[in-house]
């Protein structure tokens, strides 16, 4: 039976009323009038220049995994704003409350700066879960979608439908919390929540609710998306690429996967009981009624420690591409990194319990968590050893993303060590609930965001054709690095000073020196989000100067994905290649088949867009929200047609399309034309290698495995 909530109730709009809009707040009410005219002019724009028809046909319909990618980096990119704004709002407040003589701004209602505690509260919740699941995860998974099938030789993902699934449910989990800023309150409690402070008798407002059903849209997301990078790498690589010869990016991947696969479940295991207790009356976590709070405390980081390495390791695994191919040096202790890799992942399952070591959990339960934490340093440790003997007396050119991934390599140093500080239960009963603690996980997320910056300046020109501005690159990277210095390591000092988390009145008059240093830091990050800005702007500009003549951008890349053309075709391979080694590319060029073309061609088949992704997706959306509000005929409604859709879906399937043998031929001259090689190798058409007999493409297709050379495949 469903529980009675406090306050109004409809049958038509649930709990939804005029009084939720917080239309007399003098933050939100002039955002969302800015937003409101910034969407019309959009929409007006997109209009005036009949682009509806083409953003539908090969945007919001699309399979193809490079379009998805992109658009999983876009909403990435957006809330990877939305949180830095959260966080300036934070850091700001600190700075304006700080002493027992503020009296606050009383035309905002704060007792103590500008915010009232609730709403603090709210925004510290908001930006921990954005910045974590719906800014740094799109990002990773957009990366990952567009690299990984181009690394393994594959024309798409595995379930190029599901593929699109993922992101639209991941994009309706981002329009819900970003409802959340006009209609109700989000959640005050916390991203990963306090039991029992998110139970209904605590937190009768729908915060909670907001929070419970984003969170689990992007745990379905992520769950699907996992399924389908598993499926892809298993089954979709092309003849050769056997498992020695993976890419190291390629490698994160799985093992990221993996965790994903099996992490998250927990995490919507526990958010369903929540759910439950809120819904049903059930009381899996209040304690007077039978309930364990530490339940949801242990099924919570059962899921969230894992899930750091998620994040980590494909950003780990960026790291091995960028700095080979700046090196001009294969990467360092292959097999070592691949292990190294899945013992991180092995060992992100045995240490979940340092997340509260304050709990009293005794001190063989400590110890042996200490020990398991400590154990992560190794593998570690290893990986950024063999990254500086990759550069150790390599040919380093300092280009804009070797400047990004040299700095994550300094930044995981600073949170490593610090780690493994905070892996010692005795200084960790010090820096628990202290901002030290805070600076140290920022460091290892802030790790991820140079890393994935340093991809995006990388793997750029091979989606796009042209190369991004390295001078504004490089301005953006030294102005993002004296930001990061600038706000947290005075957050270091505040922790050991005595600053504790989630506060949003700093009481000691002696922390004033280090919050005005903080916000100096706020405002040399913005001025590198402008410098982003810029980069782009300058480099769309110019990307006539700017454009790439061949197939590797950098002429130094060392893996597959620099094999096709720039930018990559919509089908990825005209033929699908034969693969000889390691680091392919770098193979051929070293033996002079850089520019080796396949003679004869194949019929391919290709998947066919499809809206249905999109229309579930929104369906979900509307779940949620329905859900949120207790509207129950929206909800009912929404989940009918969601499971209509996928029942049409499964019966329909999808034949898909064939591209004739003649056509790919076309196509193929007509994307070499495009991209005009400027190398003054010739184009071979036969011979060219006396070291043997050489598979450079394969008629078969890609279900070939295990490197067993194709029969018919072309011989050099």
């Amino acid at each position: 039976m469903l529980v009675n909530v406090p306050g109004p109730w409809s049958p038509l709009l649930g709990r939804l009323a005029l009084s939720e809009i917080p239309y007399t707040n003098p933050i939100l009410a002039p955002l969302f009038v800015v937003i409101v005219i910034a969407g019309i002019a959009l929409v007006a724009a997109i209009t005036y220049y009949g682009k509806w028809g083409y953003l539908w046909k090969e945007w919001f319909t699309t399979v193809d995994h490079k379009k998805l990618g992109i658009m999983y980096i876009i909403l990435g990119l957006v809330m990877l704003f939305r949180g830095f704004i959260d966080g300036l709002m934070m850091r700001t407040q600190q700075l304006l409350a700080d002493g027992p003589g503020d009296n606050g701004m009383k035309v905002m209602g704060a007792i103590h700066g500008y915010l009232t505690p609730f709403h603090f509260g709210q925004i510290y919740s908001a930006h921990g879960l954005i910045m974590i699941l719906l800014a740094a995860t799109p990002l990773l998974v957009g990366i990952m979608n567009i690299i990984v099938p181009l690394q393994i030789g594959a024309r798409d993902m595995a379930y190029p439908y599901l593929n699109a699934l993922g992101l639209w449910i991941t994009t309706a989990a981002v329009v819900l919390i970003m409802a959340s800023l006009f209609v109700g309150d989000f959640s005050h409690n916390g991203w990963f929540g306090y039991a029992p402070i998110f139970e209904l008798s605590y937190s009768p407002g729908v915060g909670v609710d907001y929070w419970i059903w984003t969170l689990e849209l992007v745990a379905l997301g992520t769950t699907l998306g996992s399924i389908n990078f598993l499926a892809t790498v298993v089954k979709m690589r092309a003849p050769g690429m056997t498992w020695s010869r993976l890419p190291v990016f390629t490698w994160s991947a799985v093992s990221a996967n993996i965790i994903a696969l099996t992490s998250f479940p927990c995490l919507q295991v526990a958010l369903a009981l929540v759910a439950a207790d809120r819904y049903l009356g059930t009381h899996f976590f209040t304690a007077g009624f039978g309930g364990n709070l530490m339940l949801y405390t242990n099924l919570f980081w059962l899921w969230g420690h894992p899930e750091v390495y998620f994040v980590i390791l494909p950003a780990f695994g960026m790291l091995s591409e960028i700095i080979p191919a700046f090196s001009e040096k294969p990467i360092f202790g292959y097999t070592a990194m691949v292990l190294a890799t899945f013992a991180i992942a092995g060992v992100s399952w045995i240490v979940w319990l340092h997340h509260f070591f304050t709990m009293g959990m005794g001190p063989y339960v400590s110890t042996e968590f200490s020990i398991a934490t400590m154990l992560v340093g190794i593998p570690t440790g290893v990986k950024v050893f063999n990254w500086a003997f990759t550069m150790y007396k390599g040919r380093i050119t300092m280009s804009a993303a070797m400047l990004w991934a040299i700095g994550a390599l300094f930044l995981l140093l600073i949170g490593g060590l610090t780690g493994m500080m905070l892996s010692i239960p005795a200084i960790n009963y010090m820096v628990h609930n202290s901002v030290f603690v805070v600076a140290h996980f920022h460091m290892m997320l802030l790790c991820i965001v140079y890393a994935v910056f340093g991809a995006v300046i990388f793997w750029f020109p091979k989606i796009f054709g042209f190369r991004l501005s390295e001078i504004w690159g490089k301005i953006m990277f030294w102005l993002f690095t004296a930001g990061t210095a600038l706000v947290f390591f005075p957050m270091f000092m505040l922790g050991f000073m005595g600053e504790t988390r989630r506060l949003d009145w700093p009481f000691n008059p002696q922390w004033a020196g280090w919050f005005a240093v903080q916000e100096v830091g706020i405002a040399v990050y913005c001025l590198s989000v402008l410098a982003f800005l810029w980069m782009l702007y300058a480099s769309i500009r110019d990307r006539a100067q700017n454009r790439v003549h061949s197939c590797d951008a950098w002429n130094t890349s060392r893996s597959l994905e620099w094999l096709t053309d720039t930018p990559v075709p919509f089908y990825n391979f005209a033929m699908v290649p034969h693969i000889n080694a390691r680091d392919e590319v770098a193979w051929r060029r070293e033996h002079g088949l850089a520019e080796t073309q396949p003679n004869h061609f194949k019929a391919i088949h290709m998947p066919n867009n499809t809206g249905v992704a999109l229309y579930i997706g929104a369906m979900t959306f509307l779940v949620g929200f329905g859900l949120t509000w207790r509207i129950w005929w929206l909800t009912a409604a929404a989940l009918i047609i969601a499971v209509l859709l996928m029942i049409y879906r499964s019966n329909k399937g999808d034949s898909g399309y064939v591209i004739s043998a003649e056509k790919m031929a076309e196509l193929d001259r007509a994307s070499k034309a495009a991209m005009v090689v400027g190398s003054n190798q010739p184009v071979h058409q036969g011979g060219g290698f006396s070291g043997g007999t050489v598979h450079a493409y394969s008629p078969l297709s890609s279900s070939a495995r295990n490197g067993t050379p194709p029969t018919d495949s072309r011989q050099l």
